[in-house]
């Protein structure tokens, strides 16, 4: 398995996958997805440039209309942002936490 806080490079944010990947091979307008998704245009070209990340309700709605269930939606902005947020200023006072441990 692969431990996304030891990569290298950041996780591919979901919404770069949509406009690289899923969008071209859709064939459809960005005004045509983002009206069969039931959101705005801002909210869309939002996550296409990167700037919003996928919630749960978004994720439920790629999912829907991409065929390929929430979760992958889901996984790939938790993976996204936990890389982004190990490597922030509070991941230094965080790495100070003493573990706790279990007392029998």
């Amino acid at each position: 398995m692969i431990d996304i806080l030891e990569m290298k490079r950041a996780p591919t944010h979901p919404g770069a996958i949509l406009r690289e990947d899923v969008l071209p091979a859709l064939g459809l307008s960005k005004a045509e997805v983002a009206r069969r998704l039931r959101i705005s245009r801002p909210t869309l070209y939002d996550i296409l440039d990167e700037k919003a990340a996928i919630s749960p309700l978004m994720a439920l709605r790629l999912g829907r209309f991409c065929g390929n269930g929430p979760e992958i939606w889901i996984r790939m902005q938790a993976a996204h942002d936990l890389w982004h947020a190990s490597r922030s200023k509070a991941a230094e006072k965080i790495a100070t936490i003493e573990p706790a441990t279990a007392h029998a």
